[in-house]
């Protein structure tokens, strides 16, 4: 009965925090939020340097590996447009990822967890990590001694578009590097009448735009999925004067290691040749995220007889070339990330998002059976 009760209060959970989002890193009363609701079940909550999220911890009763689950608590400056009865109370801001949804999650397996420890063989740390959507929250994790013992890693999302009730669980690389990159072209100013008095670097730009859509297209293999994209462009302030600089961002996405090397080095080069052909300078400066999240096999092979045994049903997850600093964990901690059908018909953050809260009591049953059966095989 007890368990029962615990598992209709992860519903209010999930619908006090998507009234309630807070930004990367401005988490502060979502994690006052979670300690308070972990406090009250007498969760243990470990004593780590974190000035938002937190790491909890369920020790069961016999000796056995540790393991850790991580869900991420922030939210993302939306308007949000669902017309859902429990909506932001915040305006211009929402739970447009499923954070919330992963929080309440988390709460409820721990809960559960900690109601069953007298059956575990070893422990379960479980992290509601900040600012995932900065991204990089992971390293402030990682900054602190919590993740030197544990094993593996699961990591969870909500996945609109697949059924309530459906795990879809994949190997290998199921979502992408995430890198940045800003250019700035030194060109030479004149009046708009004078072009040839100066060098444009405009048309510099321009030049720049165009080329480097072909590196998806004549450099990379066509059989791995990479993309380039230019979102961002600045230059001049006056129509009737040639600028002398121009800036320019955008991004690289890739689930090969060596793509991703690939796409740095012609992206440069491209760069610097075509600004010295038309006379001009230009830098690039490369800003690396978080690598692909790579899947352990056979870690997948056992969620997926997890859920099944439970009676789910399991699909494949749809790569994407979307980010995820889970990776950031998967470089030192085998581990694997589990997509959850949330139904709904709007992607991730979009204004109309939802994550149909149907789908809370199965997940958390199916991470608690997870989490105790990891810790029985992975020893």
């Amino acid at each position: 009965m007890k368990e029962d009760l615990l598992l209709e209060e992860v519903i209010k959970d999930f619908k006090w925090l998507h009234e309630n989002p807070e930004l990367a890193y401005q988490e502060y009363k979502t994690t006052e939020y979670i300690k308070e609701r972990l406090k009250k079940e007498n969760v243990t909550i470990i004593d780590v340097p974190l000035e938002t999220g937190l790491v909890a911890q369920v020790k069961g009763s016999q000796d056995g590996p540790v393991i850790a689950l991580r869900c991420d608590i922030d939210a993302l400056p939306i308007e949000e447009e669902s017309g859902l009865s429990y909506s932001s109370k915040k305006p211009g801001l929402m739970h447009a990822c499923g954070h919330d949804f992963h929080t309440a999650v988390m709460l409820g397996v721990a809960m559960v967890l900690n109601l069953h420890k007298e059956e575990l063989k070893g422990t379960v740390k479980i992290i509601f990590q900040p600012a995932e959507e900065a991204p990089g929250g992971a390293y402030k994790i990682i900054e602190t001694p919590v993740l030197d013992d544990v094993k593996l890693i699961w990591g969870i999302h909500t996945a609109p578009g697949i059924p309530v009730g459906t795990f879809a669980i994949s190997e290998g690389a199921v979502m992408a590097a995430v890198d940045r990159f800003e250019i700035r072209v030194h060109g030479t100013g004149t009046h708009a009448a004078h072009p040839e008095e100066g060098i444009d670097p405009i048309v510099v730009m321009s030049a720049i735009v165009q080329s480097v859509q072909t590196i998806v297209s004549r450099n990379m293999n066509p059989f791995h999925s990479t993309l380039v994209s230019i979102t961002r462009i600045e230059s001049g302030n006056t129509w009737n004067v040639i600028p002398e600089k121009g800036f320019m961002e955008g991004t690289v996405r890739t689930l090969d290691a060596q793509d991703r090397k690939q796409i740095q080095t012609r992206l440069s080069d491209l760069v610097s040749g075509i600004a010295r052909s038309y006379g001009a300078e230009a830098t690039l400066t490369w800003y690396a995220g978080p690598p692909a999240v790579y899947n352990e096999a056979s870690l997948c092979e056992f969620a997926r007889e997890v859920a099944v045994n439970l009676g789910a049903k399991v699909s494949e997850v749809e790569k994407s070339l979307g980010g995820e600093d889970f990776s950031l964990y998967q470089e030192t901690i085998p581990g694997a990330y589990l997509k959850i059908g949330t139904g709904g018909v709007h992607p991730i953050h979009h204004p109309a998002f939802i994550a149909d809260p149907e789908a809370l009591v199965p997940t958390v049953k199916y991470i608690a059976v997870l989490a105790k059966e990891s810790l029985n095989r992975y020893k």
